[in-house]
């Protein structure tokens, strides 16, 4: 049974930081990567960034760039997004989710952490 479990959400102000943890287990320790998605209020969910667990592969949205950093530890299987210099627009549920193929489908989800961006 795979399991992903976010944690780290809540308040901040703009400008401000906060660190997501996405904590893996079961058949997710397997996977070929990692990603943080995540849906504003009234928009599609949206892919921020991801990173392979071998090699370290990153892809990061342009608007990501520069202000968010994911890594991962792979001896604790967890991967972190380190989210900086955050703003109104970035206020979303953020997942992580685990891509078990390359170019395959991200089939594990977890449920979501609240970031919340004031202005």
């Amino acid at each position: 049974q795979v399991h992903m479990v976010e944690s780290g959400g809540g308040l901040a102000q703009t400008g401000g930081s906060l660190t997501l943890s996405c904590a893996t287990s079961g058949g997710a320790l397997n996977s070929y990567a990692t990603g943080w998605f995540r849906r504003a209020p009234g928009k599609e969910r949206e892919i921020v960034v991801t990173i392979t667990w071998v090699g370290g592969i990153t892809y990061y949205l342009d608007s990501a760039k520069g202000r968010f950093t994911i890594s991962r530890d792979n001896a604790k299987n967890t991967v972190y997004l380190q989210l900086n210099n955050l703003q109104p627009e970035d206020t979303a549920v953020y997942s992580c989710a685990a891509q078990t193929t390359y170019g395959g489908t991200w089939s594990y989800w977890g449920q979501g952490t609240q970031v919340t961006v004031s202005s």
